[in-house]
């Protein structure tokens, strides 16, 4: 009998790892089938990414860009495809995490986190828009602003960027700026874990400030307007989540006094 019971509590517990492990493969089996696809289009990937510094250049003479490597190209093409195809896929890895959590979700709980999941790629895509569509241009029009024409017998100061340190670049703002645009889920978990209220992020709203434009002048290239435009979304977003946060716990003092009020009447 005992050895019955033991066994009956494995069997949920099998079947939950064998249930992860498919999802973990066919998360897999997605990303290697986009990163195929996404080395095939390397190239014009790379080039779309080359955009933002293109629209610098003047067209009065060719302009390249440069490896001094044998192997830097071809790793470059790699991380280009890794990346694509690990955009491409959190999406999908997002999905298998909440159909893998939430059949053991109350109600209530399923209705307060699916929104999180939802807004995870939702706010990373802004933010990663944000760095390319806004603040690469201005962070390369102030880099290039350092050349020079070579006029009076001087020697010309021309930029040739490297292909692997322009891309090692690139991601890295995107990266940064799409997670930074991850706060209001982050304040949001912390919320419903009971960690954080809406009055200590009000209290704390100053100090949130400082650190923010901090991060934001860490992470930024070394101009002014390029800080402010990853500053003022993210203190944006954190007076976003201060509301998000006050109106679910209005909502959760309201369920717990609505049981009270129908018995007293």
């Amino acid at each position: 009998m005992a050895q019955d019971t033991v066994n009956d509590s494995k069997a949920p517990l099998l079947t939950h790892l064998c249930e992860l492990r498919s999802r973990l493969l066919y998360c897999l089996a997605f990303f290697l089938c986009v990163f195929g696809v996404s080395y095939y289009f390397s190239v014009e990937i790379y080039q779309f990414l080359q955009q933002p510094l293109a629209a610098q250049f003047d067209g009065t003479h060719p302009r390249r860009m440069i490896y001094t490597g044998l192997q830097e190209a071809f790793f470059t093409y790699m991380k280009v495809a890794f990346f694509s195809a690990l955009f491409f896929s959190i999406p999908l890895m997002l999905i298998q995490v909440w159909r893998f959590l939430s059949p053991g979700m109350y109600q209530h709980e399923k209705k307060g986190m699916l929104p999180l999941f939802l807004m995870t790629p939702v706010l990373f895509v802004a933010g990663a828009a944000l760095a390319f569509y806004v603040v690469m241009p201005v962070a390369w029009e102030f880099f290039m602003s350092f050349e020079t024409t070579g006029a009076d017998n001087t020697i010309r100061v021309e930029l040739e960027a490297k292909v692997s340190e322009y891309l090692s670049l690139v991601i890295k703002l995107i990266l940064a700026f799409g997670i930074c645009f991850e706060l209001p889920v982050f304040l949001l978990v912390l919320a419903k874990a009971r960690l954080i209220t809406a009055q200590t992020l009000r209290h704390y709203r100053r100090h949130a400030i400082v650190i923010i434009f901090l991060l934001a002048a860490f992470i930024t290239p070394p101009d002014l307007i390029s800080q402010i435009a990853l500053g003022t979304p993210i203190i944006l977003l954190y007076e976003l989540s201060v509301w998000l946060v006050a109106m679910g716990e209005t909502k959760a003092n309201n369920s717990q006094l609505a049981p009270s009020d129908s018995v007293g009447s």
